[in-house]
């Protein structure tokens, strides 16, 4: 099924909103009062309440219809006006959210008992949920929010409804567990995950009821046996009784940090519940934006629709490194990361031995793990003019918006600089200032696209821009990365949009590495492994655990801790060696090499080339 929606959740995490009648609560509506029928007696009041949400950032906007089936609204009077109450409900939201936001129907369960715990059946309940979805439906929803269930069977009905009320509209089907992550009826997480992906719907998750701690902890386990998208939305903890009314202790900051633990754990839409507010969903929206690159704001159009611009110049015409690729001819490559001050002198000693030593290019990273160092453009533009060897610019999403990235690609150009390798970024909470801003307009398949249409003279709108640019774009690779299929969906995506070549992440197991290439084979670019020589046992370790998508397999952890033990300098020839070894593993099957220096050390670099002579 292919709607806006889930093509949103699979590009990046969404944000939900929080509680309504915890809003309600506090605008004054007392807790006898029914909720849902302030879609009819309140309606500037739970549009205000939209707004507020949608203003703290939240993408998606739930409708007030929680309880507005007929078993729940005729003991307040209204079970006459199903179809009005929800048909308002939607109308609301859909007026906030306008074309840019989505609007769930929010569906909560029935005050009956169904069989076989009481006498209503689930045709019966099925029929409940249709009266109340259409008139969803009639309000202009984008999806339905199945939500707070604590029976399987009762979860079933309401997507059975779903499905024939509007087929087309997806599904977010949300069980409510306890501490320990089972139902009310004691069903595990695991069960219930289970049927409603074999029912299929098109995002599972829990909501209600527990806090983030308890929720992240049933998360995991749903992930476990689910291939879906996933939501959480807990509650601000539990509540607590102060002067008569409900109080929900949970901080936003606290909340903020479980987003961020959610996203970690692969939920693609996160939200609040009872006690959370529009505080809590703009906290969660700046721990999320920290993580993962926001909404791509640049329209990608298809490569074919480029061909009618300029033509770029040739590959083997653009840079030293684009002649070599074109030739096919084995590329080698040393990375040195930029100087934390403003002496740049030892990275341009460092290079000077580089070019005397004939390797290709040197790699400049911008702002690695996050890291306030010289701006990589300048010291590129220092690399080549001061020492005169080819740089290779890393360029990332995470510090700057769509404006400023073209006018650095303009910029580069005029200055000589054609060899960029564009990434995401890591984002600020990995690096030395945690609360700085990312912005990640658009990630790195965005920005590919936005260079490839610079070398076509065009602009990010599609506006000539004079003779066209000359880069050499490369873009990252993550042979190890844990969700393989969505990594090859990313760099397919990045080749179609007009890359050239890519780095992979640090190698440290071949048989990695040689199955990516496999996998790849139908959109083949020319590939240039990463091999980072390992320095000591800690240097071993903190590539092993603390870098995404690096993998050090044990093996090869017990080798350096068995080499640290003799001493440094045998712990520095085991890196050494394992180094050479993963090179000449793969040399054949690759287009080129980049080597890592560790701490700026060259001289640790260059013995691991040797382990590529005869491509040479």
């Amino acid at each position: 099924m292919s709607s806006p929606f889930l093509a949103a959740v699979a590009a990046r995490v969404i944000l939900a909103d929080g509680a309504m009648g915890t809003q309600l609560y506090e605008h004054g509506l007392f807790l006898n009062q029914c909720y849902d029928a302030a879609n009819l007696t309140h309606p500037q009041l739970v549009q205000e309440i939209h707004e507020q949400y949608a203003e703290a950032g939240a993408e998606i906007l739930e409708t007030n219809t929680f309880g507005a089936s007929r078993q729940k609204l005729t003991p307040y009077g209204f079970g006459d006006q199903v179809e009005a109450i929800n048909r308002a409900g939607a109308a609301i939201a859909r007026k906030v959210a306008g074309k840019t936001l989505f609007v769930a129907g929010a569906v909560g369960p029935l005050p009956l008992r169904l069989a076989p715990l009481g006498k209503v059946s689930a045709a019966s309940a099925c029929a409940a949920f249709t009266e109340q979805m259409r008139g969803l439906v009639a309000g202009g929803i984008d999806l339905f929010c199945l939500e707070s269930f604590g029976l399987i069977t009762e979860i079933l009905a309401a997507l059975e409804a779903a499905r024939e009320v509007a087929p087309g509209l997806p599904v977010i089907a949300q069980m409510t567990v306890d501490e320990n992550g089972y139902t009310s009826h004691g069903t595990p997480a695991e069960e219930f995950a289970r049927a409603l992906d074999q029912a299929g719907a098109e995002v599972i998750g829990v909501n209600c009821s527990v806090g983030p701690a308890p929720m992240l902890e049933t998360i995991e386990r749903i992930a476990a046996v689910t291939g879906r998208p996933l939501s959480a939305q807990p509650n601000a903890g539990l509540p607590r009784n102060v002067d008569d009314r409900l109080i929900y202790m949970s901080s936003p900051e606290y909340f903020a940090e479980y987003a961020r633990n959610f996203v970690r754990a692969g939920v693609k839409i996160v939200g609040g519940c009872c006690g959370t507010g529009p505080a809590h969903i703009r906290a969660m929206r700046s721990a999320i934006r920290s993580l993962v690159p926001g909404r791509t704001t640049i329209h990608i159009e298809p490569r074919e629709q480029l061909a009618g611009a300029a033509t770029p110049p040739p590959l083997a015409a653009r840079s030293a490194l684009g002649a070599k690729l074109a030739a096919g001819r084995f590329v080698t490559s040393v990375e040195i990361t930029p100087p934390r001050g403003a002496d740049a002198s030892g990275v341009l000693e460092s290079c000077r031995t580089l070019k005397g030593a004939g390797i290709d290019i040197v790699n400049i990273p911008d702002g690695p793990r996050a890291s306030a160092r010289m701006g990589a453009q300048h010291l590129a533009i220092l690399i080549e003019r001061a020492v005169g060897i080819e740089s290779c610019l890393h360029y990332t999403c995470r510090d700057r918006n769509l404006l400023a990235m073209q006018s650095d690609l303009l910029g580069l150009a005029a200055l000589g600089i054609h060899n960029i390798l564009i990434i995401t970024g890591d984002p600020p909470k990995m690096g030395d200032y945690p609360d700085a801003t990312a912005v990640f307009d658009i990630d790195s398949v965005g920005l590919t696209h936005l260079a490839a249409a610079t070398n076509h003279g065009l602009d990010l709108g599609g506006n000539r821009i004079g003779p066209p640019t000359s880069f050499v774009i490369g873009v990252g690779a993550n042979p190890g990365a844990t969700n393989l299929d969505r990594e090859l969906d990313h760099f397919r995506a990045k080749v179609e949009q007009g890359a050239e070549f890519a780095i992979t992440q640090p190698v440290f197991d071949p048989q990695i590495l040689l199955r990516f290439l496999d996998k790849i084979e139908p959109f083949r670019i020319p590939i240039l492994a990463g091999i980072w020589p390992l320095v000591s046992l800690r240097n071993a370790e903190f590539m092993a655990h603390e870098v995404p998508g690096v993998i050090v397999p044990d093996v090869l952890v017990e080798r350096m801790r068995v080499a640290s033990a003799r001493s440094k300098e045998a712990a520095r020839d085991a890196g050494l060696a394992i180094a050479r070894e993963a090179l000449a593993a793969v040399k054949d099957r690759i287009d080129g090499v980049q080597v890592s220096a560790p701490f700026g050390r060259v001289e640790l670099a260059l013995p691991v080339i040797e382990a590529a002579a005869d491509r040479l």
